[in-house]
C-alpha cells in the first residue's frame, strides 16, 4: 500500500489542473472586453472565484499531504505555491494554524473559531489570516497590472474573485459547520451539509462535507465525497 501511495500523482495533475485554469482563465479574462449587460461577465467572475478557492483548498490538502503523498517536498512546493498565488498567503504561517484548528477545533484554541455572530467571526477571520505584507504585496501587482490591463478588468477578475472566494472558504468551510453549539456525541465539533455532490463541489469543493473531512482529514477533496454516507 505504501508503495502504491508514492506512486499516486492524481493529487499533483489535479493541483496542476486547478494552477493551470485559474492562471489561463485570469490571462484571457484580463483582456476580455467587458460588457456588465452579458450574464457572461458575471459568470466569469463566479468561474474565477471557484477557481481562487480550488487554489487555497489545494494548498490545505498540501498541509495534510495528500496532494503528493509519499513525497513531502513536492507536497509542500504545490503548498506553497498555491497559497502564494491566492492573495500572497504564506504556506509556512498558514500550516501550523490549520494544524491547531483540527487540534483544539472550535475552542478558545481553535485560531479560526470565534464566538460572535457572523460578520464580527468574518472580520476576526479575515485578521487570523491577512497580514499587512499581503496587503502591500496586493496593492503593488494592483498598480503593475492596471498598466497593462483595463481596470475593470483587474477589479472584476483578479481582485473581486479573491474577496468572493474568502468569503466562500469562510462561509461553507468555517462558520457554517462550527458555529453554534454542538452536542457531546460530536466529536469533531462540525456541522455538515446534506448528501448532494453537485452543490457540495459547487460551494466549496466538497468541504461542506465538513464533519466528513475533520474524521477522515487524510481523504483529498476530490476523495471527500467518498465518506458522506
Amino acid at each position: 500500500m505504501a508503495k502504491n501511495r508514492r506512486k499516486d500523482y492524481r493529487g499533483v495533475a489535479i493541483a496542476a489542473a486547478v494552477v493551470t485554469l485559474w492562471t489561463g482563465l485570469l490571462a484571457y479574462l484580463l483582456q476580455w472586453p467587458v460588457n456588465f449587460l452579458s450574464p457572461l461577465t458575471y459568470v466569469f467572475i463566479l468561474l474565477q472565484t471557484h477557481l481562487y478557492t480550488g487554489l487555497f483548498i489545494t494548498a490545505h490538502d498540501s498541509m495534510h499531504g495528500v496532494v503528493a503523498p509519499g513525497h513531502p517536498k513536492l507536497n509542500r512546493a504545490i503548498g506553497t505555491v498555491t497559497a502564494f498565488l491566492f492573495a500572497y498567503n504564506w504556506y509556512p504561517r498558514l500550516l501550523p494554524r490549520h494544524h491547531q484548528h483540527h487540534r483544539h477545533v472550535a475552542t478558545e484554541h481553535d485560531p479560526d473559531y470565534h464566538t460572535g455572530s457572523f460578520w464580527p467571526w468574518y472580520l476576526n477571520f479575515l485578521k487570523q489570516y491577512i497580514t499587512w505584507w499581503q496587503i502591500l504585496l496586493m496593492a503593488i501587482t494592483f498598480n503593475v497590472l492596471k498598466v497593462f490591463f483595463p481596470l475593470e478588468n483587474v477589479i472584476l477578475f483578479w481582485m473581486l474573485p479573491a474577496i468572493l472566494a474568502t468569503f466562500q472558504l469562510f462561509y461553507f468551510g468555517t462558520y457554517l459547520p462550527h458555529r453554534g453549539e454542538h452536542p457531546e456525541e460530536n466529536p469533531h465539533k462540525s456541522r455538515t451539509q446534506a448528501k448532494n455532490h453537485l452543490w457540495a463541489f459547487v460551494s466549496c469543493y466538497f468541504f461542506g462535507y465538513h464533519y466528513e473531512h475533520h474524521d477522515k482529514p487524510y481523504l483529498p477533496w476530490w476523495q471527500l465525497y467518498k465518506a458522506k454516507g
